[in-house]
């Protein structure tokens, strides 16, 4: 289940009626919320890789930051594109600098990479970074909402096949 700013006995009480066995937290929770006391079970944390609208500009000790405030909570760390300035998340179709994440994975900390992800960059992003898991959703749709078949299909092949090359 994917939740967003939700108070935790909420987030327990759907984890209990729709059997779930993970959660992903967007919200404002913060890092210590990614945690089974939380959410009754693990947890991946959503983490904003702030951008300039052409991908530029992570900042430098973005790194550096994150494993400072990262906890031994979150089951996985997932990072996403958002625009600096902007208070939109998610569905930017821009992506971060993917050396973030292979630097954060060379720390031990499994980590989902979304965020600009498509078809036709699912196998440098993943030969890249080797991440723990990818993220997608824009990357695959035709129009807003709706999902395009081949484009899911198209990345999937994507991804598995450079998961193997990697």
């Amino acid at each position: 289940g994917v939740f967003q700013n939700q108070d935790p006995e909420y987030i327990r009480e759907a984890v209990e009626q729709c059997g779930l066995d993970l959660v992903q937290l967007h919200g404002k929770e913060g890092m210590q919320a990614a945690n089974v006391k939380y959410c009754s079970v693990p947890a991946i944390r959503v983490v904003d890789i702030e951008t300039n609208e052409d991908g530029s500009g992570s900042a430098s000790d973005a790194v550096e930051k994150l494993l400072g405030a990262i906890t031994t909570d979150p089951f996985a760390i997932l990072l996403d594109t958002s625009i600096k300035g902007s208070k939109d998340g998610g569905g930017t179709g821009v992506t971060f600098d993917w050396g973030i994440a292979e630097k954060l994975q060379n720390h031990g900390l499994p980590v989902i990479i979304a965020g600009g992800l498509k078809p036709s960059n699912i196998k440098d992003a993943v030969k890249s970074v080797q991440p723990w898991g990818v993220d997608v959703s824009s990357g695959v749709e035709e129009k807003p909402g709706k999902k395009d078949h081949n484009s899911v299909k198209s990345f999937v092949k994507g991804a598995r096949e450079a998961a193997v090359e990697a």
